[in-house]
């Protein structure tokens, strides 16, 4: 089974959004979700539970550190920004091979594009749901691809 981790800063609103939305969708892979900057047991924001909830989707999240522990659990660590993957790669140089962004792992051949999803902290229901498109488009990617390789 493949075990997908994905980071964020605080794990309180993109990781948490893509680890429920790749949940949702792929009930046969492992999935979970750590911040750079995080605390320990910090519910989801809000706003993300709610615009995961209008799409259906559940979200009983509480927050967590980026630790050697579910680095070495991860077979691929997805972040959500290119800062992300280069904290994680100085912090913990022997993971370097299976972290990505988000978006770098599931780019389509010579794809030219930001490696950022934005973080909506502090701004409107609406941009929280843009958010979650664009997570959900690139999480559709990562279940085709994972789907692929299974």
């Amino acid at each position: 089974m493949k075990r997908v981790l994905f980071v964020c800063t605080g794990n309180t609103c993109r990781s948490p959004m893509a680890e429920a939305m790749l949940k949702h969708k792929r009930q046969d892979l492992e999935v979970k979700s750590a911040g750079i900057f995080a605390g320990f047991g910090q519910e989801a924001n809000p706003k993300a539970v709610e615009a995961l909830k209008e799409k259906g989707i559940t979200c009983d999240h509480q927050s967590q550190p980026l630790t050697d522990d579910l680095l070495d659990w991860a077979d691929v660590v997805l972040t959500m920004t290119a800062h992300h993957k280069l904290n994680i790669e100085m912090d913990y140089p022997k993971y370097r091979q299976k972290v990505y962004t988000l978006k770098e792992y599931t780019r389509l051949n010579d794809e030219d594009l930001n490696p950022d999803i934005a973080d909506p902290i502090g701004l409107s229901n609406e941009t929280y749901k843009q958010t979650l498109e664009e997570i959900e488009a690139y999480i559709d990617r990562l279940s085709q691809k994972q789907g692929d390789e299974s």
